[in-house]
């Protein structure tokens, strides 16, 4: 049943061999025999099974809108579609396995509010939490886990690799959940669904499929990936594959799709990043900054993980100069929602001046007032430092999906990578001093390599394939309870 399914996967016909999922291969044989044990009876569509009335996916079918059932017992339900002039409905996959994802969807729905109005609708849904059971509801959980221990996610992020692999594994999937993914779908009649998750392409376009959707519901791919990526973000049943960077571009013609397909805007990121903001004078201020200092922003990410204490700790020793007893830097410490490290570095004694703030909504400001920043390679934090001109030191990266982010920032010469604590205080003191001119050129590679408007590229672009589909309205949304044919 799940050789039928992969087998009907367009990806699988591409010449080139591609990569997988999140769940190494040896994981599958433990986890379906646990999942068939878990799920009713009506989880599973096979030929001649019929729904329980009680269900859950009736009781959501009573929920999306009205429904029948056949003589036969089978269920039957159609969307209505509102008239020819409604507002288009824009669905947006994502899942919180990181945080860029989220945070990418979210920049996405707020540029389709800024530039078209109430033209769209939009929803930003995790469809496998919301509607399918283990294993896919708790992919959040099983990353933080995996991405704690970092040789664990390096192995399942390569070992799932092979399409051959992904491609059943998903398939598996599909012959679980399949039902509950297209319900989860067809409660917001989508017009247009938009995935910023390498694991929302390929069963969402299997139930466009089934429900011949496929040719009129617009299916884009937004990749929050700087440069190295998982093959799963790469499914040639997509309509449009927005890249962030030409490397990315170069992977998603080799794994198989067309020119046609592929646009390169940049990284979605929140559009206060794109309009023009405070001076940094100003914003110091605002912040109640030192407005003399240069500054650096440290950041814990937004869970505050990595070396920060030790990271900070440097830097009130290098940030000070013994011989005149004065600071030459200032320190702004951002320990997202770890409260102890907050905590922690609260009691510390500084020599130097120090802001330590929690989870910030409003990063733009913090990032506009400083004059360098210290993360991890998450792309979402390198592509809003290069639009603010930061010069970057990576201090650490996930392997697989960051590793690539690296090199991005370093040979472009945007910043530097070190894991050393030490070392980084030396650089930021000796920017701050004695090598200011080094600090301004990697500022001005940055501003090189951003792109403010990617976000609004990329919802104009998804209006004009609107555009040229035509009359969205017309969709037929008809939801049916069987999947016979496929199994």
């Amino acid at each position: 049943m799940a050789q039928r399914l992969a087998n009907s996967d367009p990806i699988l016909k591409s010449k080139h061999p591609t990569p997988p999922i999140i769940f190494p291969l040896s994981l599958i044989p433990f986890f379906l025999p646990q999942l068939s044990l878990s799920l009713p009876e009506t989880h599973f569509p096979i030929r001649g099974m019929r729904f329980d009335r009680k269900s859950i996916t009736e009781k959501i079918f009573k929920r999306v809108g009205g429904y029948d059932y056949d003589e036969d017992g089978s269920t039957t339900m159609e969307l209505v579609q509102i008239g020819a002039e409604r507002t288009k409905n824009v669905l947006i996959l994502m899942s919180d396995t990181g945080g860029g994802h989220r945070a990418s969807a979210e920049a996405i729905r707020d540029a389709f509010q800024i530039e078209f109005g109430d033209e769209y609708r939009i929803f930003v849904k995790d469809v496998w939490k919301e509607y399918t059971g283990w294993p896919l509801n708790t992919m959040e959980s099983s990353y933080k886990f995996m991405v704690k221990h970092v040789q664990l996610w390096k192995v399942a992020f390569h070992s799932t690799s092979p399409r051959w692999i992904h491609s059943v594994y998903l398939a598996a999937v599909a012959a679980y959940y399949a039902k509950e993914v297209e319900v989860g779908l067809m409660e917001y009649k989508p017009d247009i669904i938009i995935s910023v998750h390498p694991l929302m392409q390929h069963i969402p376009l299997w139930v466009l499929k089934w429900q011949g959707l496929q040719k009129k519901v617009i299916f884009v791919t937004v990749i929050t990936d700087l440069n190295t990526c998982h093959p799963t973000w790469f499914h040639p049943g997509v309509n449009r594959c927005y890249c962030p960077s030409d490397e990315v571009a170069k992977r998603a013609l080799f794994d198989g799709l067309e020119e046609s397909q592929i646009r390169v805007f940049g990284l979605p990121i929140r559009p206060s990043f794109a309009r023009a903001v405070l001076s940094k004078d100003q914003l110091r201020e605002e912040l109640e900054m030192d407005t003399e200092l240069p500054a650096v922003l440290l950041m814990g990410g937004g869970e505050g993980m990595g070396p920060v204490r030790k990271t900070a700790r440097a830097l009130g020793e290098s940030l000070f100069d013994k011989e005149v007893g004065k600071p030459i830097g200032q320190l702004i410490i951002i320990c997202g929602r770890n409260k102890t490290l907050a905590s922690t570095l609260e009691t510390e004694e500084w020599k130097i001046p120090v802001k330590i703030r929690g989870f910030q909504t409003q990063m733009e400001k913090w990032m506009g007032a400083c004059d360098c920043i210290i993360t991890k390679a998450g792309p979402g934090t390198i592509a809003e430092a290069l639009i603010r001109g930061l010069p970057i030191i990576l201090n650490d990266y996930i392997p697989g999906q960051e590793k690539g982010n690296v090199p991005y920032v370093v040979n472009n010469g945007a910043g530097v990578f070190t894991r050393s604590p030490k070392e980084t205080a030396r650089l930021v003191a000796e920017w701050f001093s004695t090598k200011t001119d080094e600090l301004k050129k990697m500022s001005e590679n940055a501003l090189r390599l951003a792109q403010p408007e990617a976000v609004f590229d990329i919802v104009k672009d998804i209006h004009e394939l609107a555009a040229q589909r035509g009359p969205l309205a017309n969709i037929p949304y008809m939801l049916t309870s069987s999947f016979t044919g496929l199994f």
